[in-house]
């Protein structure tokens, strides 16, 4: 029977807090999405039945077709919210897991090299050509780690960017096509 030394059940624990500390993270921005998706369905059922009634209460043909556009332009606008909301969720929580990831890289990074200049006062002579080539792969995977996070971090706000662009051209042009159509006279007259 083996059982873990103080330092590996340490770092054990160390390991399952930090899953479940980013899996918590991960729950709360699903919790926010279904929220904000609840809300978003009840707000279109009581549009969808207010609408309802404006076309029940309209004894004219014509008239429904007049009713249309206002229904458009707010659907836009609602719309063009819903995605700012859903990508706003989406960004702050990968925001928080990147936080955390940052966080235990570094110490992660920390104690490597701290083993490193450990193994390195222990090496035998004639392995410095070894450290060195230890030392700088860490620098490389270091230096990639740190490329990656920039990488991602301006993906994200050109995303954002984007999105408000797409959204500005969207909700002029809802806008535009919401203007009430003039009402045509009877040919009765």
């Amino acid at each position: 029977m083996t059982l873990l030394s103080p330092e590996q059940l340490t770092a054990t624990k160390a390991n399952a807090d930090t899953f479940f500390e980013v899996a918590g993270k991960i729950f709360e921005g699903v919790e926010k999405l279904a929220a904000l998706n609840l809300q978003a369905a009840r707000a279109t059922l009581a549009e969808v039945q207010e609408n309802i009634t404006k076309v029940a209460g309209t004894p004219e043909p014509q008239q429904w077709f007049a009713l249309q556009p206002g229904f458009a332009g707010p659907s836009v606008e609602k719309s063009l919210s819903y995605g700012r909301q859903v990508f706003d969720i989406a960004s702050t929580t990968q925001a928080e897991v990147t936080q955390l990831a940052q966080m235990y890289y570094a110490r992660y990074n920390d104690r490597l090299q701290a083993l490193a200049e450990e193994v390195a006062k222990r090496a035998p002579s004639g392995s410095e050509a070894a450290m060195a080539a230890w030392r700088s792969a860490m620098a490389t995977t270091t230096t990639l780690y740190e490329t990656l996070q920039k990488t991602g971090q301006q993906a994200v706000t050109i995303a954002g960017s984007n999105l408000d662009a797409i959204g500005a051209t969207a909700s002029k042009t809802g806008r535009n096509n919401a203007e009430p159509v003039p009402a045509t006279t009877s040919a009765k007259q």
